[in-house]
């Protein structure tokens, strides 16, 4: 039996190839790419301004199939979450914000994350798989044509846009399922397809340095980083990775993207931590951090969960610490709480999905051999089960 190819798997490239194979000119895959992502049809009869030997060839090698929705909530601010099916047990989440003037589609791009940053529930959960190409750019597709359709709106090119701005701040670390998560960014990019500005487009990267420099010269968008430290020492405990790329090395990759980002600056996430990254003395390491780097500093109040043991910093600590930081002349906002009540807040992406690496049995374990072998429990070399 022929396995049909996802037409959502391909960008503007390898659906040209791909409509090569079949015999057809690159005119044609560029009217099917409008189909299915400017019109969201994944009926090939109802492609009417193809020709029928060609829509008879697609219904018998290809598909247009987005990931499943499990559930769908909407919080009482608007804010919209859409539980995603990615097979064997694994989900993710897609987040939509609407503000006045603009919304804002936040994607996941890995089933978990292995970066595990202290604060964010969603590395609580362990890493269990990249996502494709038509899982990332299915989400896109699935939130566009819901709310056209929840808004009463005929899906296509001509309706009001729902979705205006895309951040890769989901569920998973991009630059760590580096080429789908292209794929997907140059589809959003495309006329031919969903057309966004790569101003409107943001990638968030909790600092995979040589994936920085790549993703300048492949597809440079907007940056966004998450730092939430001002030094190294408290860096290495909140992002693990920060102990293969340094504060150094980051913000040299940052002042390198420079060259290539569609803005004139880098945006820096900080998440703000009761008594751990919001005295006045992080706030003034950081403005010897990145005293020669061009930035925006987006202070996210911190989302709690309980596995975290760490608690939100007050409403006028915050303001206290980003006043510092303004003073300074560095452009400074402070991230809204949206869906909360729906647990769709930044950092807390993980909802009921299985934990597929065991973490807390892992973990569980080791506090009981911990206990068992006291001091010699370094000398164990592999752990059971």
């Amino acid at each position: 039996m022929t396995t049909l190819t996802n037409l959502l798997d391909l960008d503007s490239e390898g659906l040209v190839a791909w409509c090569g194979q079949l015999g057809e000119k690159p005119f044609r895959a560029r009217q099917l790419q409008r189909w299915v992502h400017q019109f969201g049809v994944s009926d090939f009869d109802a492609m009417t301004d193809l020709a029928k030997s060609l829509r008879d060839k697609l219904k018998i090698h290809a598909c247009v199939t987005a990931p499943a929705i499990i559930s769908d909530h909407t919080s009482t601010d608007g804010t919209r979450k859409w539980l995603i099916d990615v097979g064997n047990g694994n989900a993710v989440e897609t987040v939509f914000i609407p503000e006045e003037n603009r919304g804002t589609l936040c994607v996941s791009t890995q089933a978990g994350c292995a970066v595990n940053c202290r604060f964010c529930s969603t590395g609580k959960q362990g890493f269990s798989r990249n996502l494709t190409v038509a899982e990332i750019i299915g989400q896109l597709w699935i939130a566009e044509f819901t709310l056209r359709r929840t808004k009463g709106e005929a899906a296509g090119p001509k309706g009001e846009r729902q979705i205006t701005n895309v951040v890769m701040m989901g569920m998973g670390e991009p630059l760590l399922n580096y080429e789908p998560t292209i794929a997907a960014l140059k589809l959003m990019l495309d006329d031919h397809a969903y057309g966004l500005s790569r101003r409107r487009v943001t990638v968030s990267t909790s600092g995979v340095v040589p994936m920085m420099d790549k993703l300048g010269l492949d597809c440079p968008v907007a940056l966004a980083v998450s730092l939430h430290a001002s030094n190294d020492k408290l860096r290495d405990m909140l992002v693990p990775l920060n102990k293969k790329h340094d504060l150094s090395e980051l913000i040299a990759a940052c002042k390198r993207y420079l060259a290539y980002a569609p803005r004139d600056f880098i945006t820096l996430e900080y998440c703000m931590l009761d008594g751990v990254n919001d005295s006045d003395e992080h706030a003034r390491e950081l403005l010897a951090l990145v005293r020669d780097l061009p930035c925006k500093f987006n202070l996210i109040p911190f989302n709690p969960f309980p596995e975290s043991g760490l608690k939100r910093s007050a409403a006028g600590r915050i303001k206290a610490f980003a006043q510092i930081l303004m003073d300074a002349g560095i452009v400074t906002t402070v991230r809204k709480t949206r869906g909360d009540d729906i647990d769709a807040a930044c950092g807390q992406l993980a909802g009921d999905i299985q934990d597929r690496t065991h973490v807390q049995e892992r973990m569980q374990r080791m506090q009981d051999y911990k206990q068992k072998y006291g001091k010699d429990f370094g000398r164990i070399v592999e752990i059971p089960g």
